[in-house]
């Protein structure tokens, strides 16, 4: 479809406010304001929930890896060294870590607190860059001994630590004395503190080196799993059949889905319903386009029959119509898209510029389980937003532009 100049220049005029239509310049201007705010939601809204959901799996992978290879029926492993070895001669296995895992009371300045204990190897630890990144205190080379610990600064914040303070950890097994079971009871030293940013692991994980765990959770030459990470997270499942085909019923797998399913699943469903609801204001947005149209045409009615009494086409009517209304379209749309990329871009900064004057908090990490608004731009889910916009837009000049392409010359002169 060609456009000629002169079709340009009349939806042009025809979209300036003049005092005779100005209620329908008003109209135009909501319309081209509600498209853009509708496509900057969308952009901004679909971001911060890809960003949460990666930087949940960037944290949750980062701690628990991509797989789980545990004993059957729950049990512990003994020959977690031979099983470690074999996993880490499968092709796509990155790392392999045997951990010691138990649920325990720490207390310190007469303050208690849940916590969970894993033992692991510091040099398995220091090769997990997500802890030896976040560590706000200490040094992993700390992290070594019997009596060594590294926890979460939320949970060393609670309790009132500082590296090189003491912890008791409390352990319900209990030991046998003559005056019966007691919790089995010891002190740590703090060598480290880390902050990965989300809040479950902060505010409950403490960090012991394996051999201290076994001791202290009694499991002699033996692991409760062992951490799998991939060279891709999507090959978890694949993965897991694989290693279940080569060991059979003689152990237990769970992949980061599995684990977290319900979770993901939550996060997914919320996602793909505020995509239809925040879409909605587009779909109004077009339908406000619709409406100027339909009255600038009857406004027009005199100028279109003039048109076609000088030669002009039905199609060249219509283009006049369609650039009119496609321009709104397009210009709401490319407002919408730098104002969406623009607001993700600094969201961290607007979320506390709006907690400074508001004095309220927008985003507790309690709830949201991260320490930061997260957002990452899909540029496939934008394309999509813009197309969408564009496609919405474009459909919502038609019907007017039909009906003044339609529209009787000698009618309209009569009438005038």
């Amino acid at each position: 479809m060609a456009f000629a100049p002169f079709e340009w220049m009349l939806a042009a005029r025809y979209l300036r406010a003049r005092r005779a239509e100005g209620f329908i310049s008003v109209i135009a201007a909501f319309s081209l304001l509600g498209i853009g705010l509708g496509v900057a939601t969308l952009i901004i809204v679909m971001s911060v929930m890809n960003g949460f959901r990666a930087e949940l799996l960037g944290r949750i992978i980062g701690l628990n890896g991509h797989l789980s290879v545990q004993g059957p029926q729950g049990q512990p492993l003994s020959d977690f060294d031979a099983v470690a070895q074999r996993l880490r001669a499968i092709p796509g296995v990155v790392s392999v870590a045997p951990t010691v895992e138990g649920q325990v009371m720490a207390t310190a300045n007469n303050v208690a607190a849940g916590a969970q204990v894993r033992g692991i190897r510091p040099e398995d630890l220091a090769a997990d860059s997500l802890v030896a990144k976040s560590l706000v205190g200490g040094s992993m080379a700390d992290f070594a001994g019997d009596d060594a610990v590294i926890m979460g600064g939320r949970l060393a914040t609670r309790l009132g630590l500082n590296t090189g303070d003491s912890i008791t950890l409390i352990s319900p097994q209990t030991t046998s004395t003559p005056f019966g079971g007691v919790p089995r009871t010891k002190s740590y030293r703090v060598a480290g503190l880390f902050d990965v940013g989300m809040f479950e692991y902060d505010s409950t994980f403490i960090f012991m080196p394996l051999d201290a765990a076994q001791v202290y959770f009694r499991l002699p030459n033996a692991a409760t799993g062992i951490e799998v990470k991939l060279n891709a997270a999507e090959n978890a499942p694949q993965m897991r059949a694989a290693i279940f085909g080569l060991y059979g019923n003689g152990v237990r797998i769970y992949d980061w889905q599995q684990a977290n399913a319900q979770f993901f699943n939550a996060i997914q469903v919320e996602r793909n319903v505020m995509f239809l609801i925040l879409t909605l204001i587009i779909v109004v947005a077009a339908f406000n386009i619709i409406s100027s149209l339909i009255m600038l045409v009857k406004d027009k009615g005199r100028d279109i029959a003039i048109l076609r009494t000088m030669g002009a086409t039905r199609g060249a009517i219509m283009r006049i119509f369609v650039i009119a209304g496609a321009s709104i379209g397009v210009l709401g749309t490319l407002f919408g898209f730098l104002l969406g990329l623009g607001f993700v871009a600094n969201i961290e900064t607007i979320r506390q510029f709006l907690e400074r004057i508001s004095g309220t908090k927008l985003f507790a990490a309690e709830i949201y389980f991260l320490s930061k608004l997260p957002a990452k731009v899909d540029p496939v889910e934008v394309v999509i937003v813009v197309g969408m916009s564009l496609v919405l837009c474009f459909l919502a000049t038609l019907y007017p532009s039909w009906r003044a392409a339609r529209l009787d010359p000698v009618e309209a002169l009569r009438y005038e």
